[in-house]
């Protein structure tokens, strides 16, 4: 259906994520994958979906040469608890604090996605809370030795082994979770 609502257009998935990529192709959509460097800074007083809003801005912002029949789709995944944002750890240490942190506890993965044209901007967000069992140090050790979680925002994948086995509920999106809020994108894109 939207492979042929969007027959005319030239989607750009401005992501370097296989998921997002997957789901692109899940959709059966016909896109483009170009991803540009961008420092992934925000001002300090944002908070929750304002952080994800303004990186999928951002991220959208290194694109200004888009051409009339362009739509470029940007995004950006947080995990938040506590009134902090948790985002990809950068080594062993610092994904296994993170967690620990969410190990007992419900956290929000917030994600934001930008559509942009040369004639309009819509930026939306999905919000989905998690909650983790108690996840033992030697739990938490073997996921991140044997899955490298450093690419994933909060340093877990819930698609992979530590959802299978710590992840006691989930409110609202799964997908979201994964990183792209899916059931959104297609409506919003349905909408164009």
């Amino acid at each position: 259906m939207l492979k042929k609502k969007l027959k005319n257009y030239n989607i750009i998935l401005a992501s370097g994520s296989p998921r997002r990529q997957q789901f692109f192709n899940d959709l059966d959509l016909d896109f483009t994958v170009d991803v540009r460097k961008i420092d992934e800074v925000y001002p300090k007083h944002l908070k929750g979906s304002q952080i994800t809003d303004y990186l999928a801005d951002l991220k959208s912002k290194a694109f200004n040469n888009l051409k009339e029949k362009d739509i470029l789709v940007t995004s950006d995944t947080i995990v938040w608890l506590n009134d902090k944002a948790l985002e990809k750890a950068s080594n062993k240490q610092e994904a296994f604090n993170m967690l620990k942190t969410l190990s007992g506890k419900t956290h929000e993965v917030i994600t934001s996605v930008s559509l942009k044209s040369t004639k309009f901007q819509k930026i939306f967000n999905d919000t989905t809370k998690v909650t983790f069992k108690e996840l033992s140090e030697e739990e938490i050790n073997y996921y991140i030795n044997n899955f490298k979680p450093f690419d994933k925002a909060g340093a877990y994948g819930i698609q992979e082994w530590i959802g299978f086995i710590g992840i006691n509920k989930i409110e609202g999106s799964y997908f979201n979770v994964v990183g792209l809020p899916v059931h959104k994108l297609y409506k919003e894109l349905m909408n164009l």
